[in-house]
């Protein structure tokens, strides 16, 4: 049996210059998260923790350090190694959903599969499935517009799973939305979860921690406890 973990960070740095400063976004970091699991990553805004998420996905590279996922070296991997990684491997979920408004929600579900060569016909199954899925099997021929901000958000969810992915990473996936349409969207996340997916969520929703498997607190680029975490955000 595998017992490596899914996700093994080793002193995982990324510093951007403005002008004669040195931000340290994430500043030596090490982390390592079981397949299966659901992880929440918590810290304010400016602490590091979407740093990490697009790290963790091949959206950036790191400025020092190890990132392996699934047996995959992220951090030795050149651009097309690095979008074969996010084709087959990630599910993406942001804030803003980043649903095409001019398309159906069963075309924007189906879009990602015209650049895997899916056919047509497997298409328009496959998304409407996925979105019958997140509960929006109703809405296929809605535009986003017509959808509802929860309504929205779970398009993107959908359309995050049309390549099985291994790990699906979401950020801030209720930051636009009210009370009720969050919940329905950390339902389906939990779902996720429950039927094998690895999830790993960036958020200030506190409500995700009930959700979760695994917490991780990040303050200042760097990994702290629950305790220095509460009483750094208290102060």
């Amino acid at each position: 049996m595998n017992t490596s973990p899914f996700i093994r960070i080793r002193n995982l740095k990324k510093h951007f210059q403005m002008g004669g400063t040195t931000v340290r976004a994430l500043d030596g970091i090490d982390l390592e998260i079981p397949a299966g699991s659901f992880t929440v990553v918590m810290g304010p805004s400016g602490s590091g923790k979407s740093t990490l998420l697009y790290l963790l996905g091949g959206l950036d590279r790191p400025s020092e350090g190890e990132i392996e996922v699934s047996g995959q070296r992220l951090d030795a991997m050149d651009e097309n190694q690095l979008a074969l990684f996010r084709r087959k491997t990630v599910g993406f979920i942001f804030q803003s959903f980043n649903l095409v408004q001019s398309m159906s929600a069963q075309e924007n579900v189906a879009f990602p599969m015209q650049f895997a060569g899916t056919p047509a016909r497997q298409r328009q199954q496959r998304s409407l499935e996925l979105l019958e899925q997140v509960g929006l099997g109703d809405r296929s021929h809605h535009r986003p517009n017509e959808l509802s901000g929860g309504q929205q958000q779970r398009v993107a969810i959908a359309r995050s799973l049309v390549n099985e992915p291994a790990l699906i990473l979401a950020d801030e996936p209720t930051g636009n939305l009210d009370t009720t349409s969050g919940g329905s969207v950390l339902q389906v996340l939990s779902d996720l979860h429950k039927a094998g997916r690895t999830v790993l969520v960036v958020t200030h929703d506190q409500r995700m921690a009930h959700f979760a498997s695994h917490r991780i607190f990040i303050l200042d680029g760097k990994i702290v406890s629950e305790a220095d975490y509460r009483s750094a955000i208290l102060e």
